[in-house]
């Protein structure tokens, strides 16, 4: 099974800039050893079952909660049976149509 996550959490109550809050959800990502990638508008995760993946959003908001009287976050899920290390190979499924595509 492969569950893949894309999510943001931010807090909306520390001014505007939330990076340093961010970093902190990074750094537990990080340490949890899920595979993971950062882009400006979220980070995507990729776990072997759902309740892994559940736990670090569960964690990310615990790290916010500390400090933050409001919290948001918007949650995008992928849910696959049978498939793992979706997060790299349906890149390179994309990239290697591009490359079959007659212009």
């Amino acid at each position: 099974m492969s569950v893949l996550i894309n999510f943001a959490m931010f807090p909306t109550d520390k001014g505007e800039s939330a990076s340093f809050y961010v970093a902190k959800i990074l750094k537990m990502i990080d340490e949890s050893g899920v595979v993971y990638k950062l882009d400006s508008m979220g980070t995507s995760i990729e776990t072997d079952n759902l309740d892994q993946a559940l736990d670090i959003i569960n964690k990310s908001y615990k790290i916010l909660e500390e400090d933050c009287k409001r919290v948001y976050s918007v949650i995008t899920m992928d849910i696959r049976k049978g498939k793992n290390h979706r997060m790299t190979q349906k890149i390179k499924s994309i990239e290697d149509k591009i490359g079959q595509i007659n212009h």
